[in-house]
């Protein structure tokens, strides 16, 4: 057997999938000793959430991607299926790996597998080494000056920007050794991509999985969209925002280097980018740590209210309803819109996900469990801490949340934000000859407007799911009904 300074090193990659400033790959290579790169499919481990649909497609992938990266340097990507415990220590014995490297995850559930892995494989004479990789600033470094997690999201962004700057991101390692002669699961064995039907058939038209599509995607934003940003984020019409989301979530690309090109871009005057649109920016990537610094306090934020308050809230069971939501026929353009982008594309606007998760919650009065749900399933960017945060949010029982009363309405946020009605037009094709004046609001439309534009409401587009005046009184007062 190998002595300790000879023995291979394990890499066991989670939601990291770059080999780019990724600091236990970097530490591993820069050993000179062989690597084994693993990753395990743990659907299986109690606690953890499995990923949806969406999130597997998004997988497989990155896995290639990944596998393609490390071929590049030397080594191989080794795949196994089953509980991570066991899937780790048998690649420590086959590989006859003396130390074992990986960076730390938040989730609660997640934490809890890493130690008692660590413990396991310290049992075993096996070191373990973590590191920093998946957040800017680790939960437990953000706190108050009472020494208590922060609640809410504006003294959270101030203290966390207080803080030591974030490092640099690590340089992609060079040339590695890698470890022959270990088993792995194929990806086709796996089955994560759907084929009949292949409802992900237009996803590969709006994305490129994998590194060299995160780094692309960060300069092609860098380059053009952060230069008002501020402005523009708000709006589905236009390309106003990152689109980085999912890149992030799969880890092909590091909040480090998406915050240093930012602060790059400003400095260099880079892409028009003005220090408002970079500081917002920098905000909304700063929202990704407080939903982690949250979900690490609250390990139930998915399925909890964070204010218990809402525990006695009377959601209305109506699956007819929820059905007409999840497909994009409420009869509300915008909402449908936003539905309906996210069954095409795996996505939807960030302005749009507020508006429909409003409509679900407070016009439908569905509890915000079965969206998040939902979005679990059909987002590409499904992330365990941000989903729950903001349906939380939206819902006004989350930290720092909205305030219940305040119930967006669907069509001034359409008038507002789509002004031309293209985004609706776009992922609503059947109103796409209604002028802009009345897209938002199709159900106001005169008979001549209606009959010229090929519309029959009813047959060719739905007729609302609930009148916006009367949803907006139900839900003030089931809202009443709580505080009582």
């Amino acid at each position: 057997m190998p002595t300790p300074t000879l023995a291979p090193i394990v890499v066991w990659l989670r939601d990291d999938l770059r080999v780019s400033d990724n600091p236990a790959l970097a530490a591993a290579a820069g050993s000179g000793r062989p690597v084994a790169v693993v990753y395990v499919l743990d659907q299986e481990s109690p606690g953890l959430r499995p990923p949806g649909a969406a999130s597997l497609w998004w997988l497989a992938g990155s896995l290639r991607a990944l596998a393609r990266g490390l071929g590049e340097r030397g080594a191989s990507l080794t795949l196994r299926r089953g509980p991570a415990a066991r899937a780790i220590a048998e690649v420590v014995a086959q590989a006859g790996a003396a130390e074992v490297m990986w960076n730390r995850r938040y989730e609660p559930a997640a934490v809890a597998i890493d130690r008692a892995i660590e413990a396991d494989l310290f049992a075993r004479g096996v070191a373990v080494r973590t590191f920093q990789a998946a957040l800017l600033a680790e939960p437990d470094r953000v706190r108050t000056k009472a020494g208590k997690p922060f609640g809410v999201f504006t003294p959270f962004l101030r203290h966390l920007l207080a803080l030591s700057a974030p490092r640099a991101p690590l340089p992609a390692p060079g040339p590695m050794r890698g470890v022959d002669g270990l088993a792995s699961d194929t990806l086709d064995d796996w089955g994560l991509e759907p084929n009949a039907p292949d409802w992900a058939a237009g996803f590969g038209a709006v994305w490129t999985r994998g590194e060299a599509g995160a780094q692309q995607k960060l300069g092609d934003f860098v380059d053009g969209a952060l230069g008002g940003y501020a402005a523009a984020r708000d709006r589905p019409d236009v390309v106003g925002t990152s689109r980085l989301s999912p890149h992030l979530r799969f880890g092909e690309i590091s909040p480090f280097q998406v915050f240093h090109a930012a602060l790059l871009a400003r400095e260099a005057g880079r892409g028009r980018a003005t220090a408002q649109d970079v500081d917002k920016f920098i905000a909304e990537l700063v929202w990704r740590e407080f939903s982690y610094h949250l979900l690490a306090h609250h390990p139930d934020l998915a399925t909890k209210n964070y204010q218990p308050r809402f525990d006695a809230f009377p959601w209305r069971d109506d699956p007819d309803a929820l059905r007409a939501w999840q497909h994009g026929k409420t009869g509300y353009p915008i909402v449908d819109a936003g539905m309906r982008e996210l069954w095409t594309t795996g996505y939807m606007h960030n302005r749009v996900r507020m508006v429909v998760a409003s409509f679900l919650i407070k016009h439908l009065l569905i509890d915000w469990r079965a969206g998040e749900r939902w979005f679990w399933d059909t987002l590409l960017d499904a992330d365990p801490a941000s989903n729950a945060a903001s349906w939380q949010w939206v819902a006004g029982s989350g930290a720092d949340a909205a305030p219940y009363f305040r119930i967006f309405n669907p069509m001034l946020q359409g008038e507002k934000f789509d002004p031309d009605g293209a985004y609706v037009k776009r992922f609503v094709p059947e109103l796409a000859g209604l002028p802009a004046k009345i897209v938002h609001k199709p159900f106001d439309a005169t008979p001549i407007e209606l009959r010229s534009a090929g519309v029959t409401l009813g047959k060719d587009y739905p007729v609302p799911l609930v009148d916006h005046k009367v949803a907006r009184e139900r839900a003030l007062a089931a809202l009443a009904q709580t505080r009582s």
